[in-house]
């Protein structure tokens, strides 16, 4: 039986617009660990370097990976918690990840119970490559995904900020309203 280890991180928890993204990043016990070295927290790479270990990470052989999102109509439906809950377990699904594996998962995230050999690393994003991996996987597909919504919803200028509540980002919806790419149960107190 093959063994593998699964780094998982989300990306995405607390903007007003846009999905929530779960990075899943698998590897098999021959996988060479010193390929990620440098590898950082999507969070203090640049854009530029995040676009790079993507690249590096997607063409990798040998690793199995996912990013699954989950909208910001299910977000508002069902609630944030839930909404990562279920893009992480699709992304188990989807990656074909044995419940025998050892998953690494960043904060306060959880797989499924039948996942006995799971570790929750608070700041695991920082301190294990695989769960760094994983969030520059979500950062990278979900930015990816707010500059295409950009395009649809120019006037939200989704590009420069991926939907986090910034001041540009207030004052957009304060003069358009919301748009369906926003999550309405987080811009509640904006006015």
């Amino acid at each position: 039986m093959v063994k593998w280890t699964v780094g998982i991180d989300e990306a995405g928890r607390g903007p007003l617009a846009g999905p929530v993204a779960v990075g899943v990043f698998a590897v098999n016990a021959s996988f060479d660990i010193t390929q990620l070295i440098g590898i950082r927290d999507s969070k203090i790479l640049s854009e530029k370097k995040r676009e790079a270990w993507y690249e590096i990470l997607t063409t990798l052989p040998d690793v199995r990976w996912s990013v699954m999102l989950s909208s910001a109509q299910y977000i508002d439906t069902e609630g944030i918690q839930h909404a990562v809950r279920d893009a992480l377990v699709r992304g188990l699904t989807h990656t074909e990840v044995p419940n025998i594996a050892t998953i690494l998962l960043d904060g306060s995230l959880l797989a499924p119970k039948e996942f006995t050999k799971q570790r929750t690393i608070i700041h695991g994003d920082v301190t294990e490559p695989l769960i760094s991996a994983a969030a520059i996987l979500a950062k990278v597909t979900r930015d990816r995904y707010m500059v295409e919504l950009d395009v649809q919803y120019p006037e939200y200028e989704f590009a420069r900020h991926k939907g986090y509540g910034t001041r540009v980002h207030q004052e957009r919806i304060r003069k358009f309203g919301l748009s369906p790419a926003h999550r309405a149960s987080f811009c509640s107190r904006i006015g």
